[in-house]
């Protein structure tokens, strides 16, 4: 009987639809986003400094987030003219 009722409930569970995870973004250190533009790692702190990347500090070091660096430079390269 337990082994029914186990079984039962198993099978509940995969008939329920499970809530989508929310995606998980990709946060670049200085480094990281050097190596990914190809740059040296100082042209990426002048970059952020004066906004011309997109960033953000966590203790006093930078960082980006991969999905708004990567929209940041698709809008840069679609408005230039």
């Amino acid at each position: 009987m337990r082994k029914k009722r186990k079984r039962q409930e198993m099978m509940n569970r995969a008939d329920d639809p499970k809530p989508a995870k929310p995606e998980r973004t990709q946060i670049m250190t200085t480094k990281e986003i050097a190596r990914y533009l190809g740059v040296h790692e100082m042209t990426v702190y002048r970059w952020l400094k004066k906004g011309i990347l997109p960033g953000f500090k966590i203790g006093g070091r930078w960082r980006s987030k991969k999905d708004v660096l990567d929209a940041h430079l698709i809008k840069r390269i679609e408005t230039k003219p």
